[in-house]
């Protein structure tokens, strides 16, 4: 979510603790809607991030920042360092409980007098702006993003303009107390779900904080304001003032809820999200680190599924293909097998030999072959002998047996091809880093799938492959899972012993996963956690009682030209799980 008025209120007050006095040393503007002030304080250096990005608006402290700036300085940010550049911060503070900040900033102007300057940063969807405005004249120096009155007629953001709040949408200020019988009056305005009522009157308040406050004090969120009872709304003040009493006296627990399955951000907040039951609560002491673990994460992923999209779409067009070739030379092997018959028909015309001549279209014999003996009509080319019709039967059938033979082999390459990309298509699912995505190009790229662009090459590809997943099972036993083909062969050929246990999902595209021990000690609970992993990393993720083989690993071979991943195994076992994601959370190693 982006960051609400509550959030920012944290910020605010972590910010003007860090930064208020410290001297602004330097500024830069990697993107055209992001800056970054570089700030020297009580003898320590900061680096405050603020973005207008319509889709990450944000601002916090950053400890590492590797974009690159532009060879040339964009105007914003010359007029930044002229009019604020070496400025001090004097303040950083909230406007009301909106999603607004400003820092307020005291600078020499050209002719040396002490002026001061307010860099305001608007967190509001696509409408996020950062803007520089004077002090004394009340007016806009300059915007990240200048607002003509042909964007909007509400507002104009330009240079030498008055600068005027963003509209008022009349809500109340959720630090300012109010009694019990307004706060039902406000609540009851409108007919709405008490969830909407609260987030749609407070000033700040995103979904996520209304309906924590909902849940603390045991109430459905979606009943509507008309059906609370008296009861209802005095537990629900109660709730409703505890927390922003917490936030006033800055008592907050700065934290990020993460996805379990997919370790992906969810949500991040100031106060504990009590109501999101079933995620991973990662906590932090400061907002900030927070803030920038969230949207690094987020920006990670995004770029993880940016890079990884295209991939999958060409594997997928590439898997379409292959299963059409596949059709059809199935088809085609059901049409060769219908030739067979004319072994028979080339026996049944040289047992009636004498009943042929040249000339006849067809003729009429007794089937010995059906223990009915029926008799039935072989047709036949007039412009051949006898003789000749006869050879072009055992003919036709010779080329089907040919044809029989090739394709099988074909079949049996076009299946392998299929397995192959299958498995590599539950790699791209199962990738959370992006040297998962460059390693899994890289294969592909070995087997003729795909190529490289200029820009790809330029940049030049890793040699060192990223370690397998580790998991710790509950008896202590160390697993190993791979996470692409290439490390599949590296795991079960290189880095396990032979006497390892090895397992795979039966006929199921999905991981290689070892155990670091012998069958016979291995556990049968951690044979079993074990198996549900290997059934998680598979394309059998979201089944149940999905079939997992296990053997020794010197059981396992890979036969000569087989595709990265591809094995073939014997004395094995198998057993039937349901793939668990609580499981997979648990017993992941450095979660």
């Amino acid at each position: 979510m982006p960051l609400d008025g509550l959030t920012l209120h944290a910020a605010a007050h972590e910010l003007n603790t860090l930064l208020a006095g410290g001297k602004i040393d330097k500024i830069t503007q990697a993107e055209d809607d992001e800056i970054l002030l570089s700030i020297r304080s009580n003898q320590k250096n900061y680096k405050l991030l603020m973005s207008a990005n319509s889709a990450n608006p944000r601002i916090y402290l950053v400890k590492e920042y590797k974009k690159e700036n532009p060879l040339k300085a964009p105007m914003f940010l010359m007029i930044l360092r002229k009019h604020i550049g070496g400025g001090r911060i004097l303040s950083i503070s909230q406007n009301g409980f909106d999603r607004s900040l400003t820092l307020r900033i005291e600078a020499y102007d050209e002719m040396r007098v002490l002026r001061q300057k307010l860099l305001i940063i608007e967190i509001m969807g696509k409408h996020s702006n950062i803007i520089l405005v004077d002090s004394e004249s009340g007016k806009v120096t300059d915007a990240v993003k200048r607002v003509p009155l042909s964007m909007s007629s509400v507002r104009e953001v330009l240079p030498n303009r008055e600068f005027i709040q963003p509209p008022g949408q009349n809500k109340k200020n959720p630090l300012i107390g109010i009694g019990l019988e307004e706060f039902i009056s406000v609540l009851k305005s409108k007919n709405s779900s008490i969830l909407k009522a609260i987030y749609g009157n407070f000033e700040g308040l995103s979904p996520v904080i209304a309906r924590e406050i909902c849940f603390r004090a045991s109430i459905d969120d979606s009943l509507s304001t008309y059906e609370l009872t008296d009861l209802n709304y005095e537990r629900l003040k109660n709730s409703f003032d505890r927390l922003f009493h917490d936030v006033s006296v800055n008592n907050i627990y700065p934290n990020i809820i993460m996805d379990k399955r997919l370790h992906t951000p969810v949500e991040f907040s100031a106060v504990a999200l009590t109501h999101m039951e079933g995620f991973n609560v990662k906590h932090a002491e400061s907002i900030s680190e927070i803030c920038e673990q969230y949207f690094a994460l987020k920006d990670l992923y995004e770029r993880i599924h940016q890079r990884s999209s295209g991939l999958r779409k060409s594997i997928q067009i590439k898997l379409d293909r292959v299963r059409t070739k596949l059709e059809k030379q199935t088809d085609e092997l059901n049409r060769a097998h219908e030739l067979d018959r004319y072994s028979k028909t080339g026996e049944l015309l040289t047992a009636n030999i004498y009943m042929l001549s040249k000339g006849m279209k067809e003729v009429r014999v007794i089937d010995y072959f059906d223990e009915n003996a029926p008799e039935i009509t072989i047709p036949l080319d007039e412009h051949l002998t006898p003789s000749e019709n006869i050879q072009a039967c055992y003919k036709k059938y010779n080329k089907s047996k040919s044809r029989i033979k090739e394709l099988g082999i074909q079949i049996e390459q076009t299946r392998s091809e299929m397995e192959y990309l299958d498995n590599v298509m539950v790699s791209i699912n199962n990738c959370t880093s992006l040297d998962s995505i460059e390693e899994i190009k890289e294969e592909l790229a070995r087997e003729g799938y795909y190529s490289f662009s200029k820009t790809e090459g330029k940049k030049g590809r890793k040699e060192k492959s990223s370690e397998p997943l580790e998991f710790t099972a509950t008896d202590g036993t160390e697993i190993l899972v791979g996470k692409n083909n290439t490390q599949n062969d590296r795991l079960t050929l290189k880095m396990s012993k032979p006497d390892d246990v090895w397992l795979h999902t039966k006929n199921i595209p999905g991981s290689h996963v070892i155990i670091r021990q012998n069958l016979d000690d291995v556990s049968e609970e951690a044979l079993y956690e074990a198996a549900k992993l290997a059934a998680y990393y598979s394309k059998a993720r979201t089944s149940s009682q999905v079939p997992v083989d296990y053997a020794p690993r010197k059981n396992v071979k890979k036969p000569n030209g087989a595709k990265p991943g591809m094995v073939i195994y014997d004395d094995y076992g198998t057993v039937y799980v349901t793939p668990d994601e609580e499981l997979v959370y648990r017993l992941m190693k450095n979660r």
